[in-house]
């Protein structure tokens, strides 16, 4: 199934770096909610990409808008990984079933078992409405899913 602008986002339940489930549907109605499938904790593009966002945060994060990052991982190395990096925003873990979210969007690697570079942007009545998917080495251009997420305000 390839997904689609406009289409209603595939609903899921995740664990967060604390162990905490985050379900994408609980946002519905309160926050646009911006998802980033990333392929591994640690990792220097990974890294690179999710401290972006931290580090930008006023220029996405406002009280409109969810920054979701998820991986493969397993919640432990997520919350040391967020606890290394100051990361303040849920890190979910897609660990097991192993990939089945990354697969519902269309961002996963079966050859590498890992998350692809997917950005999915979903407004608050949970339709997506921006994405893009990029190789396990091509970094983002964050400023991209800023300017979708400025179509949304």
């Amino acid at each position: 199934m390839s997904l689609e602008i406009g289409q209603e986002a595939p609903d899921f339940t995740l664990k967060n770096q604390f162990g905490e489930e985050v379900t994408l549907s609980s946002f519905r109605g309160e926050k646009n909610v911006v998802l980033v499938f990333y392929p591994m904790a640690f990792t220097g593009i990974c890294t690179g990409e999710l401290c972006e966002i931290r580090d930008r945060s006023a220029d996405f994060a406002t009280d409109d808008v969810q920054f979701l990052g998820i991986s493969c991982d397993t919640p432990a190395s997520l919350k040391v990984f967020a606890e290394q990096e100051g990361l303040q925003y849920p890190l979910l873990s897609d660990f097991w079933p192993h990939g089945a979210v990354s697969q519902a969007y269309d961002s996963f690697f079966p050859e590498r078992g890992f998350s692809l570079r997917g950005t999915f942007i979903i407004d608050k009545q949970g339709i997506l409405r921006w994405s893009v998917v990029n190789s396990p080495g091509d970094a983002r251009n964050s400023d991209e899913y800023k300017a979708a997420l400025a179509e949304l305000s």
